[in-house]
């Protein structure tokens, strides 16, 4: 499947995805980790809404991703960089049976440091392996 239709935000970007939701979590996670991401938090969006506010929500999840090395990186350039991290990458079910998976933008994050030339090609990288993640999940 080609990729349906870009979904970006001005913080973020993704795909719309005609893929089921638990099929897009699934494989969403899948391609994280081909791109060196590791899943460190996992909130249930709608299990939380039920619970704390009683009201059913859309299927969504939140996943807080890390790539060791390219964190690894990000510390030694800002110790105080953690206030940033981990990158949010989100799924949510669409009301047409499809998903839509998008990312935080890294540069868009690590812009509120500054100018810092240090910490831009870390931003860089980490933007090109979410955005390629992503796009192999609508290539699915």
């Amino acid at each position: 499947m080609a990729i349906e239709t870009r979904h970006d935000v001005r913080y973020g970007f993704g795909v719309r995805t005609r893929l089921p939701y638990d099929q897009a979590v699934t494989l969403t996670k899948e391609k994280l980790k081909d791109e060196g991401f590791g899943v460190l938090a996992e909130i249930d969006v709608q299990r939380t809404m039920k619970e704390k506010r009683g009201i059913d929500f859309r299927p969504y999840v939140i996943l807080g991703v890390c790539n060791p090395p390219l964190a690894e990186k990000a510390f030694t350039a800002e110790i105080d960089i953690g206030l940033l991290l981990p990158c949010n990458v989100v799924v949510y079910a669409t009301d047409d049976g499809g998903s839509i998976v998008e990312a935080m933008d890294p540069d868009v994050a690590l812009g509120v440091v500054g100018d810092r030339p240090d910490l831009a090609p870390v931003a860089t990288e980490a933007k090109q392996r979410l955005r390629r993640a992503i796009d192999a999940v609508a290539g699915a």
